[in-house]
């Protein structure tokens, strides 16, 4: 027999033999860590919309990729048509916050590595992960991001309408000028709940109407 042959025959065996108590620890593992994965995004999202069923796919996605992880990694024959497969398959979903992106590629990782049975790696990169999640949502200013959308017409200004805002973060958006109305719309960063500019422009001469729309987006003054 060749070097050639006891390679190839080596090779086969061991990319055919399995252990199901291990594969069972895998998927264990991969359901917990998706477990966690699904509590931290569920705890520290800050969108308008919560998406409980994004969160659920999460948890399976940490299951199905470690579960194709475990048949990769246990049969040859698998493997190659398992490539073939996935490089024909398109996901078109598309990923409004880009948080949600971190997290799904946070639980594709962890079920590649708990099905290559790392779960150490797993365990101390989901650690590191949580760690730096909770520094950067506590370091952000605490506040609400709203849209306010203003109608005035004369004998109100300009400079009266964004002397109202007193002291509060915004940044001019739009501004639509008809025959006797303007509409303006800012982006306008509140603190603790703090809305009175909108009673102030309101009671404002000229002043037709205050809209406030919250808004989920990152504010930069």
């Amino acid at each position: 027999m060749s070097v050639k042959d006891v390679i190839k025959n080596s090779f086969l065996k061991q990319m055919g033999t399995y252990d199901m108590g291990s594969l069972a620890i895998s998927l264990l593992a991969a359901v917990l860590l998706g477990v966690f994965i699904y509590l931290v995004y569920k705890t520290f999202y800050s969108g308008v919309i919560y998406s409980r069923s994004f969160a659920v796919t999460l948890v399976g996605m940490c299951v199905l990729t470690c579960m194709v992880t475990l048949a990769i990694s246990t049969n040859v024959v698998i493997s190659l048509g398992m490539v073939g497969a996935l490089s024909i398959v398109r996901f078109r979903t598309a990923i409004k916050d880009p948080m949600d992106l971190l997290y799904l590629f946070w639980a594709i990782t962890v079920g590649i590595t708990t099905g290559a049975t790392m779960y150490g790696l797993a365990l101390i990169s989901s650690i590191v992960m949580v760690v730096m999640i909770v520094a950067f949502y506590y370091h952000q200013e605490k506040g609400q991001i709203y849209i306010a959308v203003i109608h005035y017409e004369a004998p109100a200004r300009e400079e009266d309408v964004f002397r109202a805002f007193q002291g509060q973060k915004y940044r001019l958006k739009s501004q639509t000028m008809r025959k006797d109305q303007t509409e303006l719309a800012a982006e306008v960063f509140v603190r603790n709940g703090d809305t009175g500019f909108a009673e102030r422009m309101r009671a404002l001469e000229g002043v037709r109407d205050v809209t406030l729309i919250q808004y989920n987006g990152e504010y930069h003054g």
